[in-house]
């Protein structure tokens, strides 16, 4: 259990028997340190594994704490959200605490009701007001804020209403009475009522205590006050609670998360065991760089938690920035050079395009769409719950009474979902249907996968041939621990819907200042929250990163400045002292020349860039023999001139000269680097060798 792990991860599996919190920072193996804690203390007899509870707030991570405790060889835990424990503990004690009846059905849309509900009080709600109200209901109910309390939460909250306080108050009541004729409850009712039935049923909150004794929770900084009130249910006056967290991933304070529970732990806990976990696995030094230079800029109480990474990876490339004219030019860009990585061996899987908000994500889908990229976009239903995928499943069942038990599973799979209208070899165009596609291309290649399984036993067990019955058992159970298959596409995919996750190439673009803060970031607080999406965004790239922003949203449109959390990306100018290059001695602002990349049209930030007048990246058409000819005589000159060799041109300008081949003094003098004393000194022999001109007459000439 204590192999592999660096000295903080053993500090957290080790830790003794009472409260632990874990600081971990992105990339640092706390799933790896949680679920070797919880095998830890099972192995060594210190607790039974049916009584431990470790609660998360996704079903993919949830499924992915239970598999890694199953390969650690420890069964019987639970690993569910906290809606999912929830829900489990009232249906089973549902005739207890609802007279015989079975729990109410649980509503997956507040939409539908809340329009109900709207009506009643003489508000007219279309489709987008009655989603707006339900997200201020569901903010209320998470902060134990009842209808009349509404208002003055609100206020303090600084919550931007859709309608006047008061109006969503009237409808929040309404929106209860609703729900309770209907006979159904919704999410935040599960925890309500699982905190209820054990505080105010004793023989409930007693069974349930005897069950579970030690407690884990992830995620902790985005806990709501309701999930909070149910964790102290279930501890019970007790503290063999361990909790993981870090601050600076706190970013759903507009659903009623706070991470004042993760800051304050060690003041409520006095003996609390505090570990933290720095070492980044996951990204190159120079993305986790980039990480910390954009968080210590912090401000606020959550700055003091924060955690400076430190890379454990090999050295990878600087992150790019690029400045584009305008947001179409900009995902135009992004769905060139997402081709270009995927035709260099990148699988689109391993892509992703994370945006501030899904409103962005049209544009992208577009521009991809063009390019022959495959595209999927995150943030909506998930795999197993898409209608096409359920859709599949249910043929893939119904397949099974006419496909013979020896037909090849592939074949099989791909005749019956092309009685769902699937074709292996037509993926549509348009996103929509092209995601569609994608979702069942999935399932062939899980076929694929479960064919090559089934051809290796286990050791002792002899090979079995993979049936369309057992391959519908495998889905059935991938369903049920929300183990989805990996679909190749590119992800697109909100800063938010991206939280967990990661892949070897990010672009984090429209980072520009309206767009990310957005404009309805008007305070501290929520401005501090804007620079942690920047900072979860930065973290989810292994090796290679793009920043990108347009200057416009549309051709000719008004200018806009870049986030203001973007530091100097330029390796040039971080290694020397900063500087404000647009900013003169005397204090007044000059005006910066914009030089363009040749190649793909970005505006150039570096300032090595700006001298070859393309993106380092972009393909070079250097003349190797004009280069050479050019270093030559540079050696000469700076030899008589007895100067460095820089001190004549850099190897950048040399570069720069070598490729672009300016012909007349007004391009030479379009070059970065060569400003008038240069071009008076040297232009004309410049011009000259480019020209074909002696080596020898030229310096001669230069020094006469």
């Amino acid at each position: 259990m204590l192999a592999g792990l660096d000295d903080e991860q053993r500090a957290a599996v080790t830790a003794p028997a009472g409260p632990v919190c874990i600081l971990a920072g992105a990339g640092t193996g706390k799933t790896r340190a949680i679920t070797h804690r919880i095998a830890h203390r099972a192995v060594t007899g210190e607790v039974r594994p049916q009584h431990v509870l470790a609660v998360t707030f996704t079903a993919r991570a949830a499924a992915e704490m239970r598999a890694r405790l199953a390969q650690l060889g420890v069964q019987g835990v639970q690993a569910r959200t906290f809606h999912a424990a929830a829900l489990r503990q009232l249906r089973y004690f549902a005739p207890r605490l609802f007279s015989g009846r079975e729990l109410p059905e649980v509503i997956n849309s507040k939409a539908r009701l809340v329009g109900l509900a709207a009506a009643k009080v003489g508000l007219r709600a279309d489709r987008t007001t009655a989603r707006d109200l339900a997200s201020e209901i569901e903010w209320a109910k998470s902060s134990m804020v009842e209808p009349g309390e509404y208002p003055v939460a609100a206020a303090k909250a600084n919550r931007e209403t859709p309608v006047d306080p008061a109006r969503v108050a009237e409808v929040f009541a309404a929106y209860e009475r609703v729900k309770r004729s209907s006979g159904v409850i919704d999410f935040e009712d599960l925890l309500r009522s699982a905190v209820w039935a054990m505080e105010e049923h004793a023989d409930v909150g007693e069974q349930i205590r005897s069950q579970y004794r030690h407690f884990v929770v992830d995620e902790y900084q985005d806990v709501n006050p309701v999930q909070q009130r149910l964790l102290e249910a279930w501890l019970g006056g007790r503290d063999d609670l361990t909790v993981v967290g870090d601050a600076s991933q706190t970013i759903y304070s507009f659903t009623g998360a706070t991470s004042s529970y993760l800051v304050d732990f060690p003041k409520r806990y006095r003996d609390a065991t505090v570990v933290r976990l720095v070492r980044d696995y996951r990204s190159t030094p120079q993305v986790v760089g980039l990480a910390n230079a954009v968080i210590s800029q912090a401000r606020g109480d959550l700055a003091g938690l924060r955690l400076e990474l430190v890379g454990q990876r090999p050295t990878g490339p600087e992150p790019e920035l690029k400045v584009f004219p305008d947001e179409p030019a900009e995902a135009a860009a992004v769905a060139k050079r997402c081709a270009e990585m995927i035709a260099a061996g990148t699988p689109a899987s391993e892509i992703a395009v994370l945006f501030r908000t899904n409103a962005q994500s049209q544009s992208y889908e577009e521009a991809l769409a063009e390019a022959g990229v495959p595209v999927v976009v995150r943030g909506a239903e998930r795999f197993f719950e898409r209608g096409e995928v359920r859709a599949a499943m249910v043929a893939l069942r119904a397949a099974t009474r006419t496909t013979p038990p020896d037909a090849p599973l592939r074949e099989s799979v791909v005749a019956a979902l092309e009685a769902v209208g699937w074709r292996p070899d037509a993926p549509p165009p348009g996103g929509n249907a092209r995601e569609q596609w994608e979702a069942l291309a999935a399932l062939v290649n899980l076929a694929e996968e479960y064919v090559t399984a089934a051809a290796i036993p286990l050791p002792g067990a002899q090979a079995a041939p993979a049936t369309l019955d057992g391959f519908n058992e495998e889905l059935a159970r991938r369903a049920a621990l929300q183990h989805v298959p990996t679909v190749e596409g590119v992800t697109l995919a909100s800063l938010h819907a991206a939280k967990g996750l990661e892949w070897d190439a990010v672009f984090l673009v429209g980072l520009a200042e309206g767009t990310l803060p957005t404009t309805y970031a008007k305070t501290p607080e929520a401005v501090e929250e804007e620079r942690r999406l920047l900072y979860v965004g930065i973290t989810r790239a292994r090796q290679w990163l793009w920043l990108s922003y347009g200057g416009s949203r549309s051709p000719g449109g008004r200018h806009r400045r870049p986030c203001r959390f973007l530091p100097n990306l330029d390796p040039d100018a971080r290694r020397g002292a900063p500087t404000r290059p647009s900013q003169k001695s005397d204090g007044t602002r000059r005006r910066v020349a914009v030089v363009s990349c040749r190649v793909c049209g970005a505006t150039l930030v570096s300032g090595s860039d700006r001298k070859l007048g393309r993106c380092s990246t972009c393909p070079s058409t250097m003349d190797e023999e004009l280069f050479e000819r050019l270093r030559e005589w540079r050696i000469r000159v700076a030899a008589e001139q007895k100067v460095p060799a820089y001190v004549v041109f850099t190897d950048a300008t040399l570069t720069a000269l070598a490729e672009r081949r300016p012909e007349r003094m007004e391009e030479l003098a379009g070059i970065a680097g060569i400003g008038p004393r240069k071009l008076g000194l040297y232009g004309e022999a410049v011009l000259a060798l480019i020209d074909g001109a002696d080596i020898d007459d030229l310096v001669q000439e230069n020094l006469g």
